[in-house]
């Protein structure tokens, strides 16, 4: 078929007049065939695929990253079926391709959306490179369950922040313009509710109220929407009793009715056909039916619609009307992306692989992405001036691949600068460097090496204990009841506490952990997720002060497991608990009356607090905040007041600070949380400088989803906040009136 030109790739009449002679054109089997997502990830593709390509079945491969195999499937795709329609070529591009970047939790750590799309336009140019052209990515679940193996591919637990970095992350993947090259489809996923499955399984049942679903879950996909993504994923959960593959309620009214969505939806990995497995259909044939009427437009790794579609338009249950619309949005992305002007891949027109800006932007992600838990004493930073020798002890300090985290299918960890080859090349010969494993693997129970840890700890000036989990503990049905330190590495921590030297504890992890059994065993603890490639500079940067720590925390860390889910923007409760309103399991007194002391919402053994809360993140320097003020006390509806307070360093040290601005709407139609995160700033501070800083809030970013469930700005007080974090103490008031 003749191609679409670059000039016209922008030209939507044109597209439409194009899509349109396709599908005049096409048979039910090749409409079908679009719909049609299928693994190209073993053996030689072409061989097994090639017959289906050349009979127009085929409308979008995966898992094949081999350019020369991409380029013969196109071709066949192209130049042997008779309608001539190249291929969608889709991938978990999550955090980087073959340089890896934090996991995308640790990105979120960041609060900086340019690291975010940054790491996603790199990602995209390694991935072009061999002819992907489609990304599984963001996901943009809202995940307030650590247990939960996902969390670690999410943004946090806060709608507004996961909304930013999600758009940014669109936004580097897709680039200014699709058709050129190094920009790939996006596809916001799980659409909708994936991250509240019960008790933290993988593909468990989320039951989520509509209005919470509007005001929490699906923000960020209508964000996303709105940024120009063009694919979306289902979640393979159910919601509220109906699977999202069949949920028509999320594809229909709300996606596509609502928010006027006109790319095209794909299901997750088979999820058509396990329809049926949940419960709601009795076979692939109930299984396609309820997924093409929901609005599900390819199926990914499945036959389910190859099998039974064209049955469904015969019968007369299916219109051809439905399947049209399903393949003109397939096809739309195609002519988006430029694939029918170029389908092929030439590598040397892109940069090399884990070139010097990839691995620099590599670096600045995860130094900015760590978080410093605590500090005391100001154990760090370290100096080399005053270090002869520097035990490192863990099995996390000297593990390439482990350090890049889940979902790196393609992540070369021989790129990898691990924690222990980076400090020896900054130490030099200044500082003997001591290292003891101590552990094969994070989960080891062993204790054999425990005594040689301890003395390399003994002989040493400090003691650096890397931490934490191994890349295969988190991630996609990876999930874990019991979020303490896998394996014996708290009895390590205790063990090596016994020398009484300062002990450092440095923590990779694909999800927040429970602490509280080491947190007072050690001096510090740096929290670096999983940091990827360049984990290990940019940890040694942050260890001995070529950088100051500035991420803060995108999710609560518990006390105990008990607590969850427990995130910083929660419902009062008409029994809200506050310090003198709860008691301890160990003050209760033997045989005492029962009674309902405290009468508030918390646990008798772990309070109502977390260990470490929502944005908490230190510093090297010493940040105060004071004044806070408004330029006016009440705004209506259509106006904006600005908010403002003065930031002081009073430390040493020139650091950025993650400003935050959280609103609590006091009265609302609906109970609305106890704060709302509603801004944030990266600024810099120099020692004894005072900046102040301003945040512009219009009266819609106090909207939200009322009883009703229509979108709402209700008049009212409000309290605000500004602080590095959210428990900030520093309040000011304003109004929002009803004005003639």
């Amino acid at each position: 078929m003749t191609a679409v030109g670059a000039e016209e790739i922008g030209n939507s009449d044109v597209v439409e007049q194009r899509i349109d002679e396709l599908l005049n054109r096409m048979s039910l089997a090749e409409k079908i065939g679009q719909m049609s997502q299928l693994s190209a990830g073993s053996g030689y593709a072409p061989d097994y695929l090639g017959e289906g390509l050349r009979q127009g079945r085929i409308g979008a491969v995966l898992n094949v990253v081999d350019v020369e195999t991409v380029n013969e499937l196109q071709r066949i795709a192209v130049e042997e079926s008779r309608l001539g329609i190249p291929l969608l070529v889709g991938r978990d591009v999550i955090h980087g391709f073959k340089t890896i970047f934090p996991i995308p939790l640790g990105q979120a750590a960041t609060w900086n959306p340019e690291i975010v799309r940054m790491g996603a336009r790199f990602a995209a140019l390694e991935a072009s490179a061999v002819g992907i052209n489609w990304a599984f990515a963001p996901m943009i679940d809202i995940s307030r369950d650590a247990r939960w193996g996902r969390i670690a591919e999410s943004f946090g637990e806060d709608t507004y922040l996961t909304s930013l970095m999600g758009v940014s992350m669109v936004q580097g993947l897709q680039g200014d313009d699709l058709s050129e090259p190094g920009s790939i489809a996006a596809c916001a996923k799980h659409f909708a509710g994936y991250g509240a499955a019960e008790s933290g399984r993988d593909y468990a049942t989320t039951n989520i109220p509509e209005n919470e679903l509007r005001n929490v879950y699906l923000p960020p996909f209508r964000a996303a929407v709105d940024a120009g993504a063009v694919t979306l994923m289902t979640s393979f959960s159910d919601l509220d009793g109906v699977p999202a593959t069949a949920n028509d309620f999320l594809l229909r009214d709300v996606l596509r009715g609502e928010w006027g969505f006109t790319g095209f939806v794909v299901s997750d990995w088979d999820s058509i056909h396990q329809l049926q497995v949940h419960g709601l259909t009795a076979d692939d044939e109930g299984s396609a039916f309820a997924a093409i009427t929901a609005g599900v437009d390819m199926e990914m790794s499945g036959d389910v619609y190859a099998g039974q579609l064209e049955k469904l338009v015969d019968e007369g249950r299916v219109s051809i009307g439905l399947i049209d619309s399903a393949v003109a949005s397939i096809l739309r992305t195609k002519f988006q992306l430029g694939l029918f002007e170029n389908p092929y891949t030439n590598p040397g027109d892109y940069p090399p692989i884990a070139n010097e800006a990839t691995l620099e932007a590599a670096r600045k992600a995860a130094s900015q992405s760590a978080v410093l838990l605590k500090n005391d004493n100001n154990a760090l930073p370290l100096s080399v001036d005053k270090l002869a020798r520097l035990a490192v002890i863990g099995p996390l300090a000297d593990a390439p691949y482990e350090q890049l985290g889940t979902w790196i299918f393609d992540g070369d960890p021989n790129l990898s600068i691990t924690p222990l080859q980076a400090i020896r090349d900054l130490v030099g010969e200044n500082v003997e460097v001591r290292f003891v494993a101590a552990m094969q693997t994070s989960r080891s129970r062993n204790t054999e090496a425990f005594d040689a840890a301890f003395e390399a700890a003994k002989d040493s000036d400090a003691v650096l204990l890397f931490l934490g989990e191994e890349a295969i503990l988190s991630g996609e049905a990876h999930s874990r009841a019991n979020i303490d330190l896998p394996g014996a590495q708290a009895e390590l921590v205790r063990r090596v506490r016994e020398t009484g030297k300062p002990v450092i504890a440095v923590i990779q992890a694909g999800r927040p952990l429970t602490l509280t059994n080491i947190v007072d065993e050690v001096d510090a603890i740096l929290f670096a997720w999983h940091p990827g490639t360049m984990g290990g500079p940019a940890i040694t940067d942050l260890l001995f002060g070529v950088e100051s720590p500035s991420g803060k925390l995108p999710a609560t860390f518990p006390r105990m497991v008990g607590q969850i889910p427990i995130y910083y923007n929660q419902k009062n409760s008409g029994k809200p608990p506050s310090a003198d309103r709860i008691l301890h399991i160990d003050d209760i007194e033997e045989r005492a009356p029962q009674t309902s002391f405290g009468m508030s919402a918390f646990h008798l053994d772990a309070g109502f607090m977390p260990l470490f809360p929502f944005g908490h993140g230190l510093s090297y320097a010493s940040f105060e905040y004071k004044n806070i003020r408004t330029n006016q006390t009440a705004i209506a509806r259509g106006e904006r007041i600005v908010i403002s307070a003065e930031l002081s360093n009073s430390g040493t040290v020139a650091a950025d600070e993650i400003v935050q601005l959280y609103v609590r709407d006091l009265v609302g139609s609906v109970t609305r949380p106890v704060r709302e995160l509603k801004g944030f700033q990266r600024v810099r501070v120099e020692p004894g400088q005072t900046i102040s800083v301003s945040f512009d809030l219009h009266s819609d970013d106090l909207a939200f989803f009322g009883r009703d469930n229509r979108r709402t700005v209700e008049s009212g007080e409000f309290h605000v906040w500004i602080g590095g974090s959210s428990a900030a103490e520093l309040r000011g008031e304003f109004r929002l009136v009803d004005r003639d």
